[in-house]
């Protein structure tokens, strides 16, 4: 699973002109499922998500979670973050799973992150959507759960 983390000030997510989902202060998270993904990608990224300091603390050093803060996160599916575009101008998204494998896994991603925290919202899978946000810093962060597979040694 890869996720794009944006902390904001506020955020939301719109379809068909309407509001579906707002916060305030907190993270928005772009999530996308890859083809080998599985459970344990799940519970890493989760962890990840909820435990990185990326909130200033009284002395503006990023020490605090979005738990600390009791922030809120607004999660969009977008399986555009698999994108591949180094061969032509079309990209090409052969390493996202497939529909059905990337709508199990959001939906089990969803399940595990409300099973741990409260203030989690999203936007609906495979429809089009409207987001807004204001970054705040801005800090944006990528996590890819392959990477846990990777040797910390390797360049």
């Amino acid at each position: 699973m890869k996720a794009v983390l944006q902390r904001v000030t506020r955020a939301a997510v719109a379809i068909n002109g309407q509001t579906h989902a707002e916060i305030a202060h907190g993270m928005v998270i772009l999530l996308a499922v890859h083809r080998d993904d599985e459970q344990e990608d799940i519970a890493y990224l989760a962890h990840k998500i909820l435990n990185l300091r990326i909130f200033a603390d009284a002395q503006q050093r990023f020490n605090l979670s979005v738990r600390d803060i009791s922030g809120s996160l607004l999660i969009i599916p977008q399986f555009t973050l698999f994108a591949a575009t180094r061969k032509g101008n079309r990209p090409s998204f052969s390493t996202a799973a497939g529909s059905e494998k990337a709508r199990r896994m959001t939906q089990a991603f969803l399940s595990y992150m409300q099973a741990r925290y409260e203030q989690v919202f999203c936007g609906v899978f495979q429809a089009h959507m409207r987001v807004s946000l204001t970054n705040d810093g801005p800090v944006t962060i990528i996590i890819d759960s392959q990477e846990r597979k990777r040797s910390r040694r390797a360049v």
